[in-house]
């Protein structure tokens, strides 16, 4: 097999939103702070929606993106959360998944705080290919052929047999 078509894991992105609840927030950046090791940043928003009373700038959430090879070693434990069971529709038709996790405590090594509460949060993965970083690059920046895109039904086959994820309808 051409080592150009294998599949990889580029990143993790957990996410948790918490609207205009700044209590939640500060839990949410706590909890992803435990979970991962790492410095969550603050989501804020762009757009101004008077009906929910949000402007500009507003925090509402908070996430942490991991990477290679601590995406890698996150992810199954993740994955335990939901009993390592996906549905064809969590996946998009480039490739990438996402899930939710309905309760923190459900990940493995995260042991219940009193502090933050009962809390969930969105995971979501993205997977490339070699050559991804013509689409990233400053000079010379490309579209990915077609050919060369993942397909919801590979990335579905590359997580079932990496991971040992059961992906089907629920």
């Amino acid at each position: 097999m051409n080592p150009m078509k294998n599949i990889r894991v580029e990143k993790v992105t957990l996410n948790i939103g918490a609207g205009k609840d700044q209590s939640k927030l500060e839990k949410g950046l706590v909890l992803l702070n435990t979970i991962t090791n790492e410095t969550p940043v603050k989501t804020v928003t762009n757009k101004r929606v008077q009906e929910w009373g949000l402007r500009p700038g507003l925090p509402i959430g908070c996430k942490v993106t991991l990477r290679k090879d601590r995406a890698v070693k996150l992810l199954p434990r993740l994955l335990d959360a939901v009993d390592y069971k996906l549905d064809e529709r969590q996946f998009d038709n480039y490739g990438n998944f996402a899930f939710g996790i309905y309760e923190y405590i459900g990940i493995q090594g995260v042991k219940y705080d009193p502090k933050i509460g009962v809390m969930g949060l969105e995971v979501c993965v993205t997977l490339e290919r070699p050559g991804y970083r013509i689409k990233r690059r400053k000079l010379l920046s490309r579209k990915i052929p077609a050919r060369h895109v993942i397909s919801k039904q590979e990335a579905i086959e590359f997580i079932s047999k990496e991971f040992n994820v059961k992906v089907g309808a629920e």
